[in-house]
């Protein structure tokens, strides 16, 4: 294969694809490898929003607009039958197929067909070593007096662990999305081969700068945008904001919906006059637009989207050091050290006074923003796959010439 010929990926996407977190995340990363040349059939649960004609879709838990009920079967046994059903596809297509992309939780048995077909697996890792994400999230409730839900999606579930735990080891490559991902991997023993750094973007369509969107005002705007659960350190943003002097002139908007009992933690500060709990917002470019300043504190993150989403939109970042995947100190962002709550508002207050350095950043934002799209990102993302595709030849050639000398 010529570096000019398209590469046939097989994309196992267990979810409705085009919807909204992962599968909105899913969707932009399929579009990205599709506009940059590569020839892409997509194997999801369902598809929720359309994607360009030259991606072949194969629906797996879908049949027109019916829908096979994760709630009814359970989501574990849903995620099961749609890695089933890929991977008795992929016995029969292997031969047009050059990588295969799969998802977590969802690829166990697509992953052993595949090796055995001798094709080039990548597993998405949209998020730290799950064992060890688990337990920092455990130790910041445990700091924070607060206990998860037992179904809580950052809880530990000791089936999921086991079940990521195999799929790691069936995949041929890991692919990390953030240096944060890399290196609780690293941390876990595996091998500097076995992991492939690549990124996601943001949609320049949805996400742009408007100055015109930006009131003339005494006071400096404030957002967060995300699910409010201890991991995203949402407490520490508003002890900062509510220790700097901002919040005298200012708003601080959330926008995200609450696990009820970290709202219970909170309703101090969220009672406040100059906090606006706004709840799950469909509006959030406009947000972004109207807003000065994005705060992520989060304790660990896979990336960070709506850190790409501020940027494109020129608004300056304030983020902990779990987040900088996009984000660069005094360039275009502003980086504390996950809890430093003291250094948060300390950088609240400076933006907040010192307007020139405000604009300063978010020029960089702008300059930087045209390298952070989904565009730019599918073609980096192809040309990954070329090289694992490019290692997984050498290594069969390899074991060929060794079996021929016997």
């Amino acid at each position: 294969m010529s570096n000019e010929s398209p590469v046939r990926v097989l994309y196992s996407f267990p979810h409705r694809l085009g919807a909204g977190r992962i599968c909105h995340t899913a969707w932009h990363q399929v579009k990205g490898l599709a506009d940059a040349g590569a020839s892409v059939t997509v194997h999801a649960a369902s598809i929720s929003r359309t994607l360009p004609p030259n991606v072949k879709v194969s629906p797996t838990l879908s049949w027109g607009r019916a829908l096979l009920p994760f709630r009814a079967i359970g989501k574990l046994n849903a995620l099961a039958i749609h890695d089933h059903i890929v991977a008795r596809r992929l016995e029969r297509i292997g031969p047009q197929i050059d990588i295969i992309h799969a998802w977590p939780m969802a690829a166990r048995q697509t992953l052993r067909v595949a090796s055995g077909l001798g094709i080039p697996t990548v597993l998405e890792r949209p998020n730290a070593h799950t064992r060890y994400y688990y337990e920092l999230v455990r130790q910041e409730c445990e700091r924070f007096d607060i206990k998860l839900p037992r179904k809580h999606e950052h809880a530990f579930n000791a089936r999921v662990v086991r079940k990521e735990e195999q799929e790691y080891e069936l995949a041929y490559r890991l692919l990390c999305p953030s240096e944060f991902v890399l290196e609780t991997f690293l941390q876990q023993g595996f091998s500097p081969e076995k992991l492939v750094r690549h990124g996601y973007g943001y949609d320049e369509k949805a996400y742009f700068y408007d100055s015109t969107l930006r009131a003339e005002q005494r006071g400096i705007t404030m957002l967060f945008v995300g699910l409010c659960v201890p991991a995203k350190g949402l407490h520490y943003a508003l002890e900062a904001w509510l220790r700097s002097a901002a919040h005298r002139s200012g708003k601080f908007l959330i926008a995200g919906g609450f696990m009820s009992a970290y709202a219970k933690k909170l309703s101090t500060f969220l009672s406040h006059p100059s906090v606006q709990v706004l709840g799950h917002r469909d509006d959030v470019p406009i947000l972004m637009r109207k807003s000065d300043l994005l705060v992520l504190p989060s304790i660990g993150e896979g990336f960070g989207l709506v850190c790409a989403d501020a940027i494109g939109s020129g608004t300056v970042p304030l983020v902990s050091d779990a987040c900088t995947e996009s984000c660069r100190h005094m360039d275009n962002a502003l980086v504390h050290r996950v809890g430093d709550v003291e250094t948060l508002a300390q950088q609240i207050d400076m933006l907040n006074d010192n307007r020139p350095l405000l604009e300063k950043l978010r020029a960089g934002c702008l300059r930087t923003a045209p390298r952070l799209t989904w565009t730019v990102v599918g073609k980096d993302l192809l040309e990954k796959y070329r090289r694992v595709i490019a290692a997984k030849r050498v290594e069969l050639s390899a074991v060929g010439a060794t079996a021929r000398s016997r």
